[in-house]
């Protein structure tokens, strides 16, 4: 195992949460931690992880028109978070449901451009941003 791997193991450990954001159609998918199989699947069953990147309206809340996902504390993900990320983005396309990537660290976008998955997506430097765009 390199340095770098430690430290990426050793980070904060993977939580996951959906919520509302300042509209009542905004969904907003908070994720921390690194975003990769043996995190996410060390935490959740894939049913309690797909609840989560469900595209129902939140409990009362209006149909979701905008998804954000809120990437500010993802350090890294690797290629079944990747796949997780762009499976989300067409389930929101088919649907009509925009979808953007908040808070993408240097690390991630490298990602995305390496993939250019950074194409595919609109990316906000903030949720708040996102919420506005």
């Amino acid at each position: 195992m390199t340095d770098t791997d430690s430290m990426i193991w050793k980070s904060t450990p993977f939580t996951i949460d959906r919520k509302t954001g300042k509209s009542p159609s905004t969904v907003i998918i908070k994720m921390c931690g690194p975003f990769t199989a043996r995190d996410m699947y060390g935490k959740l069953t894939p049913d309690e992880l797909q609840k989560v990147f469900d595209l129902t309206p939140m409990e009362g809340g209006a149909p979701v028109e905008l998804n954000i996902l809120d990437l500010t504390d993802v350090p890294y993900v690797d290629s079944m978070g990747l796949g997780m990320i762009v499976a989300h983005h067409v389930r929101c396309h088919h649907r009509g449901i925009g979808m953007v990537a908040a808070g993408v660290g240097a690390r991630v976008l490298q990602l995305l451009k390496l993939t250019r998955v950074d194409r595919v997506f609109p990316m906000a430097t903030t949720v708040e941003e996102a919420e506005t765009a």
